[in-house]
């Protein structure tokens, strides 16, 4: 592995005039520069300085910018990508759809041993970085990790914290997670995850072309029966919602860290280590235990549910067509009912929007019901993660605290690799820091089922 040269900077936020660039560069500006940040020096990145600039002073308000270099770099010049990441310890990257433009990052950020985080909610392009960039990232000692957002934080740390609730010998075997999103006034999307879902649909075939031309993943091995396949619409009244399942990344990112945990049952050790990291690391690992994982999204209303299918079944036949993708993306707000629109929400839909994300965990109250061929799970816990609007809040507060993790412990991670991000924060401090800014989670309830 060749030698790094001393690091310029600690972070590049790279699309910072973007959507969501421009709430990362306001939420990084909290941590930049204080006593207990390791987050000394930061740049901002992209095509248009004066875009840039403009971001800056945005993201400053009501207090002066402060003098952060602006760099410029465009995903079709890959030197000026490779520049980029030679001068940090860490690029985040906020440029998407991920599939379109987010390879060349990745390329110049391994090639440079930089570490690199994004926001992704792509699969077939997070699954494509670890089948290309993989040995080459281990090699290079360059951590890669997608889906440091609203994709798929909440759903993987929240898998976890419901499946440590389950004390021995009391053992899960099924979590079915609902979303909510919530808004006193509009719940408006960012045009980036709609236009991401779209080319999803016509990708499709890629995605499954990937997976047969890759070895096998080591599958867990979950005690008791795999859950029924259920109804297509759900009425989970313990929470009150009706519920339809989502064709969301969160599923797969999660399998992807229980893939790993099965293939390396201590998690994954750090570069160097302290033996107390190590011990907090096997410690937490032995208390996750694998489950039967699913997504749905929920809503209050029967209404709501309709209208999410609605909403999918246009994507999923629109969008395997160039003239059915071309209707979607110029017309997103008709064919999204409202949700969706070029220009994104307004600052105050943005401020009155949340999520709460429900984790539903089914199991047995005995581990040894499992072997006397008990069928029916006859335990349940409900836990909850819930926080403020999903794409322009949770989602920068989410990928500026792995941001941290990763500067400021780096020893206790390891070497390189291209990795989803529970296997390596979730024995870190990741939900605490969450906790504290405003990423709650919560045990509601604990019950026998019964027959």
């Amino acid at each position: 592995m060749a030698t790094p040269t001393p690091s310029t900077y600690d972070i590049i936020i790279f699309g910072a005039s973007g959507f969501t660039g421009k709430y990362v560069v306001r939420e990084a500006l909290k941590f930049f520069n204080i006593p207990s940040s390791p987050l000394k020096t930061l740049a901002l990145a992209g095509r248009n300085r004066n875009k840039l600039a403009q971001t800056l002073k945005w993201a400053s308000h009501p207090n002066p910018p402060p003098q952060i270099p602006i760099l410029t770099a465009d995903t079709s010049d890959p030197p000026s990508l490779r520049r980029l990441a030679s001068q940090t310890k860490l690029i985040l990257n906020c440029v998407g759809p991920f599939r379109l433009y987010g390879d060349p990052v990745v390329s110049a950020c391994v090639d440079s041993s930089c570490h690199y985080l994004d926001i992704c909610g792509e699969p077939e392009f997070m699954e494509r970085m670890e089948s290309i960039y993989h040995g080459r990232a281990v090699e290079m000692g360059s951590l890669v990790v997608s889906a440091c957002g609203f994709d798929s934080v909440p759903a993987e740390l929240g898998l976890m914290f419901n499946s440590r609730q389950w004390v021995s010998p009391a053992l899960v075997n099924r979590v079915e997670a609902y979303l909510s999103l919530e808004s006193k006034k509009k719940v408006v999307g960012n045009f980036g995850t709609f236009e991401s879902a779209v080319l999803g649909v016509a990708n499709a075939d890629k995605l499954m072309e990937l997976r047969r031309s890759r070895p096998r993943r080591a599958r867990p091995v979950i005690p008791g029966p795999a859950p029924p396949k259920g109804q297509t619409v759900e009425h989970q009244k313990k929470i009150g919602l009706w519920a339809v399942k989502l064709p969301s990344a969160d599923a797969i990112v999660v399998r992807r860290t229980l893939a790993t945990l099965t293939e390396n049952p201590h998690g994954l050790p750090g570069v160097n280590e302290s033996p107390e990291h190590t011990e907090k690391r096997e410690t937490f690992w032995s208390m996750v235990k694998p489950a039967h994982f699913g997504v749905k999204i929920a809503s209050k209303s029967l209404l709501g549910i309709f209208r999410l299918i609605t909403v999918g079944m246009f994507i999923g036949l629109l969008g395997k067509t160039s003239v059915g993708r071309w209707l979607l993306l110029k017309f997103p707000s008709i064919f999204s009912l409202g949700w969706f629109r070029k220009k994104g929400p307004s600052e105050d839909e943005v401020e009155s929007a949340s999520f709460k994300m429900w984790f539903v965990g089914q199991g047995f109250s005995d581990n040894g019901l499992v072997s006397q061929g008990n069928k029916k799970p006859d335990m349940e816990i409900i836990t909850r993660v819930m926080g403020p609007e999903i794409g322009y809040l949770t989602t920068p507060i989410i990928l500026l605290q792995c941001a941290l993790i990763l500067l400021s412990e780096r020893d206790n991670l390891p070497k390189g690799g291209v990795f989803p991000p529970g296997i390596l924060f979730g024995p870190t401090n990741l939900q605490d820091r969450l906790q504290e800014n405003g990423i709650s989670f919560d045990v509601i309830s604990k019950s026998t089922l019964t027959a």
